[in-house]
């Protein structure tokens, strides 16, 4: 499997020129039983999901639970979370806290070490209490990972 890790702030053009280069890079591992793996989520996953389905590889969502119950999303991630799940093949509930930093950073991990490559949208900042894409990379690659960086041209975060 591959796993997409990022940045969850990434201004909507970035969002846009990446679903391209996902799409591009994820044709090229449309093998027999590979498949993306992402945690349920608005921006970064959705576009890995549309890039997945048009590249021909299936995917499986993480979504977070508790005692083998789905948990309930932040507000304003429904629309999103919908239409990605619309594009999964497989869902893959794991016991964790959405609302917590910790939580989502070991959840990750999870997803980690279930693959065998990891693609992550990664400005090459490093890890803060709110964004552990750099923890993330340093991770798969301590595990042995291939670990491929996407940061095209002209892409941004948006500013808190």
């Amino acid at each position: 499997m591959i796993a997409l890790v990022g940045h969850a702030d990434l201004a909507p053009w970035t969002l846009a020129l990446l679903e391209e280069d996902l799409r591009v890079r994820l044709a090229r591992y449309t093998d027999v039983g590979r498949a993306g793996l992402v945690r349920i989520g608005q921006g970064l996953p959705l576009a890995f999901a549309r890039a997945a389905r048009r590249a021909g590889l299936g995917l499986v969502t993480v979504i977070p639970g508790t005692d083998r119950v789905a948990a309930l999303l932040r507000e304003g991630q429904t629309r999103a979370a919908g239409e990605l799940l619309m594009l999964t093949q497989r869902l893959s509930l794991v016991d964790y806290d959405p609302a917590d930093g910790t939580a989502c950073v070991r959840a990750d991990e999870r997803m980690i070490r279930a693959c065998s490559r990891v693609l992550a949208v990664w400005d090459g900042s490093p890890s803060t209490a709110r964004d552990a894409t750099a923890h993330l990379v340093a991770y798969a690659r301590s595990l042995g990972r291939t670990v491929d960086v996407l940061w095209p041209t002209g892409a941004e975060r948006r500013m808190p």
